[in-house]
């Protein structure tokens, strides 16, 4: 289970803010095109991150337990607009490079296993999202 994030304007630039997450401090901002200043990542880059940090993680964790020869986890994403039945929707590719000696069988298994990460799950399923003000 994740800890507390709290995330609240710095003060330093137009839409900068600082992510604290348990001992971390992160900066997001949006990019100069969107009237940031380019700062730290832009909101779905942390989203992003997330999912990709999550995919190699659980890799990793597979490949010991089933003492797979994986010697390197690569995950690049990307963020899209796509349109599904007339309705804009948004879409995360990921693109996994795996090295090391694996067999084709140990590289699907490990694609099938990316598909189980807990943030893939938790964003292709039905999050709930309740929000509320502070006192």
């Amino acid at each position: 289970m994740s800890g507390l994030v709290v995330v609240a304007e710095n003060g330093l630039g137009r839409y900068q803010q600082e992510v604290r997450a348990g001992q971390h401090r992160l900066i997001a901002d949006e990019p100069t095109d969107m009237g940031g200043a380019d700062a730290g990542p832009a909101p779905f880059d942390f989203l992003m991150s997330g999912l990709g940090a999550c995919t190699s993680m659980t890799l990793r964790m597979y490949a010991e337990r089933k003492d797979l020869p994986l010697t390197g986890i690569h995950v690049e994403l990307s963020h899209e607009k796509i349109e599904i039945d007339g309705s804009k929707r948004d879409q995360i590719n990921r693109t996994i490079k795996l090295d090391g000696p694996l067999s084709q069988e140990q590289r699907q298994r490990l694609l099938e296993i990316a598909g189980k990460c807990p943030v893939h799950r938790a964003l292709s399923g039905s999050i709930v999202l309740p929000c509320k003000l502070a006192e």
